[in-house]
Formats: structure tokens, C-alpha cells, sequence
């Protein structure tokens, strides 16, 4: 699930409707937040970048098995065998410390998408970039021939000596269908808040509560709100056509997989 509960900044806009000259800026940044807000939501909750600060966790400190706290890795098969002095034992097929590695190979995962990383600080110190990877799916591979901690003080503060915490942004960027959709919805919000007799009022597409219009012999049936609204749309041509893209199967969510294994890393949340 992602880190945060909605966008962590307004969606950039570029409006394309013609609004009062005497509108206030604050009018068309809170529609513009509310707007950004929807569609994270309707999209799938999976739009950034976010910056976030986790503290990576293990399992238990009071297990010695390196791989056990790296998520989304193992140690691979065991094979027993005799040693040289009668004892059996039990190896790990090539020495593995990772599904895909022969050796150990140190890494953490990260909530993702990851967009980015930008601050790994151990024992209160920063690690150059060389220091480390992203790989597919928001493995945070070492790649200085150190592993990451195995433990640390999760009463300390962040940037302390014995903790590790890594800083990066969550969350796929956004597009410029992504731009144009916040963009429509968020000039249609602004239309319909507008006062009776300023220019722009009556301009709004927004489906309303009316389904039937009778006038002059001539009968117009418009879309039930309701429906549209239950699918998880908007009525808005651009904005229904990015949805429908980005996120065909109506999704909550992007979907995930859960594992006993895995300790979500500690995100501080106050103060």
C-alpha cells in the first residue's frame, strides 16, 4: 500500500478555459488540490513523486541470518552434507544470500514505486550515490562491498550514530495525459463554484442532478450522475479517457503481495 494518503503537491495545471480575470489565485489552488486529490484517488493511488523517510526494519534483531531481513530475497536451497569431521551441516546452493546472486548480496526493499533515491544515512553519516542501486521492484542494493545494518536504535532520532534510514521519493511521474486530466477537472470545479452572473457560470460540464430535460416539445435525456460516479468516472471526456488508461480495471490500488517475511520499513509520522 503507498506510504502516504493522497498527493503530497497539487498536480501542475494548464488551464484551458476562460475564467473570471478577477478570480483569486486561492480559489483555483484549492480546486486544483481537490482535483489532484480525486484522481490520485481514481487513478490508483499510485502518482508522485513523494519524498518519504523510512527506517528500514529486520524481522527480530535476535536473528544472525543476514538474508532474513532482506525482503524479497532468500538463501536459497539447503543441501545437507558430511563435513570433514562427521558432523552434517547444511549449505545454501552456491553460498547464495539473494535468489538471483551467488554471494551475499545486501539490500532492503522500499515501498515503490521508486521514483528515487535521494539520502541513505547510516550511523549519521550520508553514503555517497556509488554507494548503492535501485533494482526492479524497489530493491535498494549495497554496492560498496558493505552490508546494510543488521539492527538499529529506533528510539534514537533520525541521523543518529546506530541508526540507518534511507530518504526517497515514492510514486510514477506524472504525464502529460495526467497533466491535461487534473487540468480539465480542476477548471470544471472552478466553473461550478462560480457566482450566479460572473463570467463563466452556466459553463460547467460537470454531470448534475438533472436527467431530463423537456422544453418546447423537445426532449433531452442526460446521463445519470449516479452511474457515472459508481464507475468510478467523471462525465468529463479527458479526464475519463486518462482513467480509463491508467487504471482499465477501476483498481483501489496497485495490487500487492503479501509476505510473512517482509517487515514494512518504520515511516515517522510526528512529530
Amino acid at each position: 500500500m503507498p506510504l502516504q494518503i493522497g498527493p503530497c503537491d497539487p498536480w501542475d495545471i494548464e488551464l484551458c478555459c476562460t475564467l473570471p480575470e478577477d478570480l483569486d489565485a486561492a480559489v483555483i489552488e484549492r480546486w486544483q488540490r481537490v482535483a489532484s486529490q480525486l484522481l490520485w484517488r481514481l487513478s490508483g493511488r499510485r502518482w508522485g513523486p513523494c519524498p518519504v523517510t523510512v527506517r528500514p526494519c529486520r524481522r527480530s534483531c535476535l536473528d544472525d541470518t543476514p538474508a532474513s531481513w532482506q525482503a524479497g530475497g532468500g538463501i536459497g536451497p539447503w543441501v545437507p552434507y558430511v563435513g570433514v569431521d562427521g558432523a552434517w551441516r547444511n549449505a545454501s546452493v552456491c553460498g547464495c544470500r539473494s535468489s538471483c546472486s551467488c554471494g551475499e548480496l545486501c539490500e532492503v526493499k522500499l515501498s515503490g514505486p521508486v521514483y528515487d533515491v535521494l539520502a541513505v544515512n547510516v550511523d549519521g553519516v550520508d553514503l555517497v550515490p556509488e554507494a548503492y542501486r535501485v533494482d526492479t521492484s524497489g530493491l535498494l542494493v549495497r554496492t560498496d562491498g558493505e552490508c546494510w545494518p543488521a539492527c538499529q536504535d529506533m528510539a534514537a532520532p533520525e541521523g543518529a550514530p546506530g541508526t540507518f534510514t534511507v530518504t526517497y521519493r515514492w510514486g510514477l511521474p506524472l504525464d502529460e495525459g495526467a497533466i491535461a486530466a487534473v487540468s480539465e477537472l480542476t477548471c470544471q470545479l472552478v466553473l461550478a463554484c462560480l457566482p450566479a452572473g460572473s463570467k463563466g457560470c452556466g459553463e460547467c460540464r460537470l454531470p448534475g442532478n438533472i436527467k431530463r430535460v423537456m422544453r418546447r416539445g423537445m426532449e433531452i435525456e442526460m446521463a445519470d450522475p449516479t452511474v457515472i460516479f459508481a464507475e468510478g468516472r467523471t462525465g468529463l471526456p479527458l479526464v475519463d479517457l486518462w482513467l480509463s488508461t491508467v487504471n482499465p480495471y477501476r483498481l483501489a490500488g496497485a495490487s500487492q503481495v503479501y509476505s510473512p517475511d517482509y517487515t514494512r520499513p518504520r515511516v515517522t509520522t510526528w512529530p
